[in-house]
């Protein structure tokens, strides 16, 4: 059955429905309401073995992560920009230690204290390592409240399979929003015995979970297994989503909310006669690049769409064939594009031609939600 749900809060549900045991975190717009509802949810379970605790700083509440991390427990915080950049040393000392947590960022305009209004400017922070040295989380990024909550339901089970951080990266629009949506059931989640995890050594021999490796040797075997790591989730976990994209002349590259948008654009497009396509990827880290590579095969001009100053641009640049073109529409500072200004790249590029291809309005609407 489904219910109308704020984006903040329907994450904040699927993580209680997903199993989580801790949460900590600190309050800061567009956020707050994802903190707020699991002040009171985690509290109210019959269990009475949940933890919700808010801690004086964003540096505290990662630290708070990684130390129940550490012992196993599913554990997240969020946040949005300016605290998810607090946080960076404290994510860089739990990729080291290889132990799962889940972080929310609900990205806002900057740089620095920017402002309230959505952006997805936080792209290279999140999907290029964001705190020191060589890791990598797996970033994934919903375009609905539906899907926000699907993907929150499964993050866990990806954090605890390859050891390591799973970032739910959306912008204020999706965080503020209220969609219908159909929530997962209520997971009875089994204590797990991982064999890494510090419980107390009595019985056994004792586990040491550290970043601190002093001996350069120890310190390169330790980055190898997270290269490691980091090839089995290229390999495995790529998403992304295609929409008329088999006959068309340009592919609009675009995620979260700049892709719901992009879509009403496309629609407009279409019934102009001009040939274009969708392609959002859902996975911005591992990034869709090989099957955007096949697609530039065919298609040779792509308009990346962002809410920011061009920086997933980059990776479609690297990603496509050498010869196709690749342009960009961004718009920054907590602005977000709008369906006409899309059409009027759209339009720079390919010019429309007379046809009898027509939509409902309907059928619109159908497809700008879907």
């Amino acid at each position: 059955m489904k219910e109308l749900w704020k984006g903040n809060e329907a994450i904040a549900e699927a993580a209680v429905r997903a199993g989580l045991d801790a949460y900590f975190g600190y309050p800061i717009t567009p956020q707050t309401e994802l903190l707020e509802y699991l002040s009171t949810r985690l509290p109210s379970l019959s269990d009475g073995k949940r933890v919700f605790l808010q801690a004086e700083s964003e540096l505290a509440a990662i630290n708070m992560v990684y130390g129940a991390a550490c012992a196993g427990a599913r554990t997240m915080t969020s946040s949005s920009s300016p605290g998810f950049s607090l946080m960076q040393e404290g994510l860089s000392y739990i990729a080291a230690s290889q132990v799962p947590c889940v972080v929310v960022n609900v990205m806002r305009g900057g740089p620095g204290l920017g402002n309230l209004a959505p952006t997805q400017a936080d792209y290279f922070q999140m999907t290029k390592g964001g705190g020191h040295g060589d890791y990598h989380p797996i970033v994934l990024a919903p375009s609905s409240v539906q899907e926000a909550v699907d993907l929150m339901y499964g993050a866990f089970d990806l954090a605890e399979k390859y050891r390591c951080i799973v970032i739910i990266a959306i912008d204020g629009n999706i965080g503020q929003m209220m969609e219908p949506v159909e929530m997962p059931t209520l997971r009875e989640i089994a204590k797990k015995d991982f064999g890494w995890e510090l419980t107390g050594a009595r019985g056994r021999s004792r586990r040491i979970i550290t970043s601190l490796f002093l001996k350069p040797p120890e310190l390169e075997a330790m980055n190898a297994a997270l290269a490691d790591q980091d090839d089995a989730i290229r390999a495995e976990q790529v998403r992304y989503a295609e929409r008329f994209t088999d006959d068309a002349e340009l592919v609009i590259v675009a995620f979260g909310s700049a892709a719901r948008i992009s879509q009403t654009a496309i629609q407009r497009a279409r019934e102009m006669g001009i040939r274009v396509g969708l392609f959002r990827p859902i996975s911005l880290y591992p990034f869709p690049e090989q099957e955007l590579a096949r697609l530039s095969q065919r298609v040779n001009q792509f308009l990346v769409v962002e809410m920011s100053a061009g920086q997933m641009v980059q990776d479609v640049e690297r990603a496509v064939e050498r010869d196709a073109d690749v342009h960009l529409f961004g718009k920054m500072g907590g602005l977000v594009p709008m369906p006409d200004e899309i059409l009027e790249q759209i339009e720079k590029y390919l010019p429309a031609v007379e046809t009898e291809t027509t939509f409902t309005a309907e059928e619109a609407l159908v497809a700008a939600y879907q």
